[in-house]
């Protein structure tokens, strides 16, 4: 359904709502042509094989299917986007995917006085609607297709956290389909405003607890905190109306280790020194990809976008380049080469200035038929020398060649931190940089020396805390969005903090009670779900 006119009034839809195009839910089986599409995400590592998949379209279509799986004793999980980068939705033990590709409605929801979400919505999708007709949006994820159902879930961060915060800062409630210790499927509506002790549980638990942990998530309200008034222009951020937008790059070739090592100082140093919540760069995000060096053309990317309406834009934007590149003694080029998920830039060797919603749009990037591990951590200040060490290793490698594998570092910070450990369940509020570690390939022959090489990358890493990021002084645990099943594999992490901790921190003990509360019987479970206490 189409969202209504800005600033029509719109309830949220009825159970049943659809039902007379789509009398019920759709069941998709092994000998379905489109079973293949619907048994696999963005990561062509996995794929299920189960006995059928469930398209739902209502939120009474889903507690059907979520109560029929739970009655024959089968085992189900539940894909929005597709994007989870391990085998937690699509595994060799799944025996129903219950897929929310049709709810994807994104409206004003005049009864909550605030924007419903469905579970299925894109990233794309929820910012066309909410900018092109009330003029606001979501900090969100620069990935298009990535769905709302587990990024918001799992806090969700994107070009506009250091000015607006994480995703979920600003959700006011999540309707969700929940099983009960008698095994019976029903849905639930918890809210920021909810007196149920209980119900504030679940709603936070929503707040950066993941994916796939309590329950079917079918739709979300999105309201910022203090938000007054029931005109719904003014209930969310308002993004910039145009945007720098700067892509640059030097040559690895021109770089030595120390001018590589200067960099990456730089880069951890202007961000200790930036990041605070009002910040006049709290508009700006950098993404630092230091991309593999693979051959003699390999580049190290910079890419930046920043409010472009903001006093001085222009000056501050060359005072950050001035300072990131200083000593360093490579010349700066147009980007020439694909970065991860972002195809090259040349165009913008100068910064450019676009619409806010046209540069959102370019920049979604994403490539469905690559295979990939990821790895991710949080860093509250610039690195070590040990650690910057590790990473000219690894990324100069003779021994690995591979184009499509990078680390990169994110800026973060600002807003972001201006909210406390507890308050939600992303426990990370003082971090100012966050890194994924990123490789891809295309033949599944070839997995053993990918997953090799970013695993012994990282473990080199954080060779001082165990292989892995524990907090201290640097370091700050792991991101639940970006999951590691090698952070609970005594291989990899050796440290003695374990895989809860690095994603939740003290937070993890809550999100265990929601948990025995909400899905008493470990219905909705993975490889790194919260467990039951």
């Amino acid at each position: 359904m189409p969202a209504p006119r800005a600033g029509a009034a719109a309830a949220a839809p009825a159970a049943g709502v659809g039902a007379g195009a789509t009398p019920d839910y759709i069941t998709v089986s092994p000998s379905d042509p489109r079973f293949p599409d619907l048994v696999r995400g963005i990561n062509q590592r996995w794929v299920a094989k189960p006995d059928y998949v469930r398209l739902v379209t209502t939120t009474a279509q889903a507690v059907r299917a979520v109560q029929e799986a739970v009655t024959a004793g089968k085992r189900l999980t539940v894909r929005s986007g597709g994007h989870c980068y391990e085998d937690f939705v699509f595994n060799k033990d799944v025996q129903v995917v219950i897929d929310m590709s049709g709810m994807t409605q994104v409206y004003y929801d005049t009864a909550k006085n605030a924007f419903a979400v469905e579970g299925g919505a894109s990233n794309l999708q929820i910012y066309e609607t909410l900018y092109k007709l009330y003029g606001v949006t979501l900090p969100a994820g620069s990935c298009a297709s990535v769905g709302a159902g587990g990024h918001i879930s799992g806090g969700g961060y994107g070009l506009l956290s250091r000015l607006h915060g994480l995703t979920v800062d600003h959700l006011y409630g999540v309707e969700v389909v929940t099983v009960d210790k008698n095994g019976t499927a029903k849905a639930v509506v918890a809210t920021r405003d909810s007196t149920d002790a209980s119900l504030k549980d679940l709603w936070w638990a929503h707040t950066g607890g993941g994916g796939g942990n309590f329950g079917l998530i079918t739709r979300y309200w999105l309201r910022s905190p203090g938000a007054t008034g029931t005109d719904p222009s003014k209930l969310l951020p308002k993004p910039p109306s145009e945007v720098f937008v700067h892509a640059t790059a030097v040559k690895w070739a021109d770089l030595s280790e120390d001018s590589f090592t200067r960099l990456l100082q730089n880069w951890g140093t202007w961000h200790e020194q930036n990041s605070a919540p009002d910040s006049k760069y709290n508009s700006l995000f950098g993404l630092l990809k230091l991309n593999q060096k693979a051959n003699a053309n390999s580049e190290i990317v910079l890419l930046t976008q920043m409010d472009a309406t903001v006093p001085d834009a222009q000056a501050l934007l060359d005072d950050y380049l001035a300072a990131v590149f200083a000593g360093v003694g490579a010349t700066r080029r147009a980007m020439t080469q694909r970065a991860g998920e972002h195809a090259a830039m040349p165009q913008f060797a100068k910064p450019r200035t676009l619409p806010w919603y046209i540069a959102t749009d370019y920049l979604s990037g994403g490539n469905p038929t690559l295979y990939g591990k990821y790895k991710s951590a949080y860093a509250r200040k610039g690195f070590s020398a040990t650690q910057i060490k590790a990473m000219y290793k690894h990324l100069t490698r003779t021994d690995y060649s591979n184009g499509d594998a990078l680390l990169q570092v994110d800026s973060y910070g600002c807003r972001i931190n201006s909210v406390k450990p507890g308050e939600t369940a992303v426990p990370q509020r003082d971090s100012v940089l966050k890194l994924q570690y990123q490789t891809y390939w295309t033949n599944p022959a070839d997995e053993a020396k990918h997953l090799a090489w970013i695993r012994e990358f990282y473990k080199d890493v954080y060779a001082e805390t165990g292989g892995v990021p524990v907090p201290n002084e640097i370091n700050d645990g792991t991101y639940i969005n970006y999951p590691d099943k090698d952070l609970g594999d005594s291989a990899w992490n050796t440290s003695s903090t374990s895989w809860n901790n690095l994603y939740y921190k003290d937070n993890y003990a809550r999100l265990q009670k929601a948990k025995a509360a909400w899905d008493p019987k470990n219905i909705f479970r993975h490889a790194q779900s919260v467990q039951l206490p």
